[in-house]
């Protein structure tokens, strides 16, 4: 059987697809007008209100998009092309991620230079992006590998290092804290306003050299050098983040060791911003998990700082969130690459007397014990490390120091629990009030010291005071203090939270301790010994001090290298160092500059930015791409990025609106990191006067994944996907790969489970429409949702009987009537706009895509389908499938391109209910339902409910009430 000649097959969206997105390119249907700069359409912005809606941009990879990447981009474009349907002004821009350590592994194996392989990876992507349809700016494209993008990287990151943030300084809120630059500070210094620090205290500025006058601002600045632990493996020459090392302590990439080193680093002081960036998340709208994310990483928690001395006068400083258990601190433990352990060893040579054989570790001397500890550590990831089911392990220095409450002694452990990068590195340790130390102490004879005590209604201790040594498990609840008295404190029987106040003020009152504020977060460690990614724009003078380039020099572009690779090691060589890959451009890395001073000597940086420099700030280069003087124009980030007037929606009553994008669509696994470091640089930018926003997103909206079903061979392989055979039915149904059974597993799709679609051959297969359609009907937006490549048909169906009601299959010519639609017809017409538009507007696409699917259907049914319920479906269906909608828009006689017809409004008379149905309930059950009047009154209703047969045959004996909540319920109750 021929099929008919104009039927909407896959061959004809693509030929329809196709010509739409040439259509739309040629004649910039999507380019959004600026009020200022190259692309000023000032008649066009005025009185239009604006909309900024993106996406988190994509890394291309060289196996292209498969079917799961575009969910969130589909959503974005729906939901923009529904509002310039509103008639606002809407921007919807997307590029490319492109630094980073894939392309450069490729570039290692391969010799071919990273930016070959990215650029034919972003065409990639922007071929596959633009077959779908996607109604993007074309011209704001951007790619964080171009030179004209990562100046402004490099320029921002000069602004970040030439200032500082002064915690007295007024905000323009009224709130205290902001970032100001750094030549205010050195005026402070210079005119005696401000003291010096340590070790500078007392001098004053004219008496330090420039490098002491370097060191002092690095105390301040906002990114700034300094050593760092990391995560070195010198079998692959490189550092690695946490998440590329295995629990076993080796990395993911080659299974080398990974030892822990310090190295001089770029660290950015995200953690002067950190109560900005905790407490500005009830000034966003976005999903309470994700602000939870954010706020659990920030960590914020009140304690104290407290200094044990060590035999050497060492100040080993710790922070506690439980200052009134000092009195119960049996010993102190030290994070293996902590600074002081060399100097607590002095030389190691012989266990002191008092030493416990538990202690020792079985080694001759501290010093063999530590060292050998250290190595061991030195191996283990930061999670494993902080594994609580594993078995305390630790060493004895050799050292004691003394408790400065009681000057008690106490021994100093090296222990690996105790990581450097959370608090100072350095606890003491509560083995009754702790379950770690608790542990700890058992496993290593150490003493146990109650200070805390269960305590009665009335305060008083459950136990014989002044309490007993604990045996079976810490005590880690509400109590009162107990064995906690010295020489002017006195804590015995006082509740937890009025101890910690009078021993900070003890503590206080002796300078051995303060109270204070402490973060979980760290500050951001910025360098990456690799060759591709953005260059530092510093170079280093003759003392080693570092300056920043001025803007006339960028933008600092990568030098050509022979070989991308850093240099390796033996796997084994943990005192080896990285040598990163600038370094060997040595005509590139020495340098003469003339900075303002003369021409001069000088040496570049030749560690790189990590990928997420470009990410930190894309979102704004997207206003205004074409400006060469800016990385954006003030009047045009404040016309896009600007404060609204109303509120946001969810935060406290009074909350300010911080500006920033109206609508950010992205995956969760980016949900802390990147957000996180984003909402930094811009709170640094809005401080130095460079945008008027105060957070970068405004609305966030967290979207699920496409998952896709893995399977594996009995050797645990995973098999092509595509070419299992399903034998069987539901749950009886069993997977075969060439005759061999394998196993079915939901899960992430991805080049690695071989389970990945391409949309490539979706679109062969089904088109562009069709797959939009499908993937916004798989469900809600925000949960993850499967993949079966079998069900897209039923979304093809939907857009097959869509044309047929209004193109003739066999002809090919317009079949709607000009008559008037009747009145069934217009009230579900007129349904469907209503709920379709707040479907749209809520992200709710699945549920949009059901109704009307609804009102297609009821068109089918008509003998002949009216054209003013034509042009209304295909209007509402543009936003979702927007090519169809345009061809069919065009063959209905209207020549201009349906993105910008106004969506159709609901007639408000033809929402109303004529009948509605109430539910009839004795005694609290349902027995029937009645069609009634939407307007019957309450006397009305509740007649005719008595009449109903059930109601007469349930009251025989009398009725004892009525209870009536027309039009919809009446609950009848007999005697």
């Amino acid at each position: 059987m021929n099929e008919p000649q104009h039927r909407y097959t896959a061959e004809l969206a693509g030929q329809i697809e196709t010509a739409w997105q040439d259509r739309w390119e040629s004649e910039g249907t999507f380019r959004a007008p600026n009020p200022a700069g190259p692309w000023a359409e000032p008649d066009k912005v005025a009185g239009c209100e604006k909309l900024l809606v993106l996406d988190m941009f994509p890394y291309p990879s060289g196996s292209g998009l498969h079917v799961g990447h575009p969910l969130g981009y589909i959503a974005t474009d729906v939901f923009s092309r529904y509002q310039r349907m509103l008639g606002k002004n809407v921007l919807h821009a997307m590029g490319y991620d492109a630094f980073g350590l894939p392309a450069e592994q490729y570039a290692i194996e391969t010799g071919t230079h990273p930016l070959a392989t990215t650029e034919k990876n972003i065409a990639t992507y922007i071929r596959q992006l633009r077959r779908l349809g996607l109604a993007h700016d074309d011209r704001r494209t951007i790619r964080t590998i171009d030179p004209g993008y990562y100046k402004w990287t490099q320029w921002i990151f000069t602004q970040i290092f030439n200032a500082w943030y002064d915690p007295e300084a007024t905000r323009a809120d009224g709130g205290k804290g902001k970032a100001r630059p750094i030549s205010e500070l050195v005026e402070q210094f210079a005119a005696g306003r401000r003291e010096l620090p340590k070790p500078f205290a007392g001098k004053a500025w004219g008496e330090l050299d420039a490098k002491q006058q370097a060191d002092v601002l690095d105390q301040y600045r906002l990114t700034y050098a300094d050593e760092a632990p990391v995560n070195w493996a010198p079998g692959l020459g490189t550092v690695l983040a946490n998440e590329e090392v295995t629990n076993d302590g080796r990395s993911e990439r080659g299974n080398f060791p990974v030892f822990k080193a310090n190295l001089r680093q770029w660290k950015m002081r995200i953690t002067a911003y950190a109560d900005r960036l905790a407490e500005d998340l009830d000034r966003v709208e976005w999903p309470e998990n994700i602000k939870s994310l954010q706020r659990n990483w920030i960590g914020k928690s009140h304690g104290a700082r407290v200094h044990f001395t060590g035999p050497h006068g060492e100040d080993i400083e710790v922070f506690t969130t439980r200052p009134d258990t000092l009195f119960g601190a049996s010993f102190m433990a030290l994070a293996p690459e902590h600074p002081l352990v060399e100097s607590l060893l002095g030389d190691g040579s012989s266990w002191p007397e008092g030493t416990r054989e538990a202690w020792t570790g079985g080694k001759a001397s501290p010093r063999e014990a530590v060292e050998d500890y250290r190595r061991e550590a030195g191996r283990k990831s930061d999670v494993e490390r902080q594994m609580d089911d594993k078995t305390k392990t630790g060493v004895f220095t050799g050292a004691w120091a003394t408790n400065p409450v009681n000057g008690a002694p106490v021994p100093v452990f090296v222990a690996d629990y105790v990581l450097m990068g959370y608090g100072t590195g350095a606890i003491m340790a509560v083995p009754s009030g702790d379950e770690r130390d608790f542990e700890f102490a058992k496993a290593f004879d150490l003493d146990i010291i109650d200070v805390i005590s269960p305590a009665d209604a009335d305060g008083r201790p459950l136990v014989d005071w002044p309490g007993t040594v604990a045996s079976d498990a810490a005590f880690t609840g509400a109590g009162v203090l107990v064995n906690s008295a010295t020489d002017g404190l006195d804590l015995n029987g006082l509740p937890v939270e009025e101890s910690k106040q009078q021993m900070i003020a003890f503590l206080e009152a002796k300078g051995a301790g303060e109270g204070t504020v402490n973060y979980r977060m760290r500050d951001w460690l910025f360098s990456r010994q690799r060759y591709w990614g953005e260059p530092f724009p510093i170079v280093y003078d003759e003392h080693g001090a570092p300056h920043a380039l001025p803007e006339s020099m960028l933008p600092l572009e990568l030098p050509e290298v022979d070989d991308y690779s850093p240099r390796t090691f033996a796997p084994d060589d943990k005192d080896s160092r990285p040598e990163a890959p600038l370094a060997r451009a040595t005509e590139w890395v020495e340098v003469t500059l003339d900075l303002g001073d003369g021409p001069k000597k000088y040496r570049r940086e030749t560690n790189t930015m990590p990928q997420w420099a470009g990410s930190c700030w894309y979102y704004l280069r997207y206003l205004d791409p074409a400006n060469d003087q800016s990385f954006v124009d003030p009047e045009v980030e404040q016309y896009w990025m600007g404060k609204h007037d109303q509120p946001v929606a969810g935060a406290p009553e009074g909350t300010t609106d911080p500006g920033g994008v109206d609508l950010y669509v992205g995956g969760q696994e980016h949900a802390v990191l990147h957000l996180l470091y984003a909402r930094f640089w811009h709170k640094v930018l809005f401080d130095l006067g460079h945008v008027s926003s105060e957070e970068p997103f405004r609305k966030y909206f967290a979207q699920g994944m496409i998952q896709a079903y893995a399977y594996l061979d009995e050797r645990e392989v995973y098999v092509p996907a595509a070419e299992v055979e399903e034998r069987g039915e539901g749950k009886q149904a069993t997977y075969w790969y060439k005759d061999a059974p394998v196993e079915r597993r939901a899960g992430k799709m991805g080049k690695s489970l071989k389970n990945a679609v391409s949309p490539d051959e979706m679109y062969e297969l089904y088109g562009a429409d069709t797959m939009r359609v499908y993937e916004m009907s798989m469900g809600p937006l925000e949960i993850s949702r499967p993949w079966e490549t079998r069900a897209v048909v039923g979304s093809q169906r939907f857009l097959q009987r869509l044309w047929r009601n209004i193109v003739d299959e066999a002809t090919g010519e317009v079949t709607v009537v000009d008559e008037p639609a009747d009145e069934a017809t217009l009230r579900a017409m007129h349904k469907t706009i209503d709920a379709v538009g707040r479907d749209y507007r809520a992200l709710g696409f699945n549920t949009a895509i059901a109704r009307l699917i609804e009102f297609n259907n009821a068109l089918t049914k008509l003998d002949a389908v009216p054209r003013e319920a034509a042009e209304v479906l295909v209007q509402m269906v543009a936003p979702v499938a927007p090519h169809i909608a345009e061809e069919l828009w065009k063959r209905l006689g209207h020549d201009q391109t349906i993105a910008y017809v106004p969506f159709p409004q609901a007639d408000p008379a033809q929402l109303v209910e004529d009948t509605v149905t109430c539910v009839l309930q004795i005694k609290g059950k349902v027995r029937a339902t009645l069609e009634v009047p939407a307007s019957i009154s309450a006397d009305e209703l509740k007649e005719m409910a008595l009449a109903h047969p059930k109601a007469v045959a349930a009251t025989e004996n009398g009725v004892r009430t009525v209870i009536v909540r027309e039009p919809k319920l009446v609950n009848v109750v007999p005697l």
